[in-house]
This record gives structure tokens, C-alpha cells and sequence, in this order.
């Protein structure tokens, strides 16, 4: 998903419980259905679907019935809690690189290209440089904080999405 700006909910350990207490896990299967709950500011379910595993969903329709659900709501809202945050960085990238695709995608839905500027190594010798100075290397994708240089697109995604987690 290359990292998204919303909070998802883990149902790791033990596995499936939360999927369960919703009827949504396929225990002959040991896997959890595809399904979306929508649940309000107050904790209430206001909505559940599932396609079954190999089904997809229309995130349009979902967005709207989110909308919806929204406009509708009359409780009192809380602001979403702070961020740590990024105060600056350089994303260096290469061109036709999956995982660089992958962190620019991560970039992008956490809202992050007001922080973080991205450089293309394929089309920016002088980057290239800057890059190898940083991280010691010529690879790519790479995120440089600071003194701190990050290679691995998992590894920069996580950074990034911890970074914008609640505190």
C-alpha cells in the first residue's frame, strides 16, 4: 500500500480475535475475510461488508458511505492526536525502481512532500553524489534525516508512517 495517512487496526495475536468478534474470520480457512467496518467517533459500528477473500471493494462507495456517516455524526469530534513528525529529509531515488516507486507512493499518501524533497539519482549526477556521501553507497531509494541515512524501502516506509503516528 506503500503506507496510508489513516490508522489501521493489527489482528495479529492471537490471530484472528478481532476479526472473530466482527464474524469475519474464516477459521476452516485460517485467514480473515476481505471486509470493511466503519466504526464512529463514539466506538459504534455503522457499517460492515465483506466480499469474501478473493473479492475487491469500491473504495468511492466506501468513501462516500464515510462521508456520509460524517456529515450525519452529532457527537462531539476530537482533533487527531499529534504527530513526532519529520522536520526534513531528502528521499534520493532512481528511475524505473520499484522499491523508490514504493517510498514515493508512502510519501505521497502520508502527506509528506512539504518535508521531504525528492531526488532522482537518474537524472541528478550531483545527487547521485549526495547520496553516496550520506549513505555510503549508491543505492537506491535511500531517505536521509539528519545524519541518519535509511535504505530499504520497508525500512523507509516504517520510519515514515512512525514518524506520523499518534503519539
Amino acid at each position: 500500500m506503500g503506507g496510508i495517512s489513516f490508522p489501521l487496526l493489527a489482528d495479529f495475536h492471537p490471530k484472528g480475535a478481532m476479526a472473530d468478534s466482527f464474524g469475519l474470520y474464516l477459521a476452516d480457512n485460517g485467514i480473515t475475510d476481505r471486509a470493511t467496518v466503519i466504526i464512529d467517533a463514539e466506538g459504534v459500528i455503522k457499517h460492515i461488508s465483506a466480499v469474501g477473500p478473493p473479492g475487491s471493494r469500491d473504495i468511492e462507495a466506501i468513501v462516500a458511505l464515510c462521508e456520509k456517516i460524517d456529515s450525519e455524526y452529532t457527537g462531539a469530534k476530537s482533533a487527531p492526536a499529534a504527530a513526532a513528525g519529520i522536520d526534513s529529509g531528502t528521499l534520493y531515488v532512481k528511475s524505473g525502481c520499484g522499491a523508490s516507486r514504493a517510498a514515493m507512493l508512502a510519501l505521497e499518501n502520508l502527506h509528506l512532500g512539504d518535508t521531504i524533497t525528492i531526488k532522482n539519482v537518474s537524472d541528478d549526477a550531483s545527487a547521485m553524489g549526495e547520496m553516496k556521501a550520506a549513505a555510503g553507497n549508491e543505492q537506491a531509494p535511500t531517505l536521509v534525516c539528519g545524519d541518519k541515512a535509511i535504505q530499504e524501502s520497508a525500512d523507509i516506509v516504517a520510519h515514515m508512517a512512525a514518524c506520523t503516528a499518534p503519539v
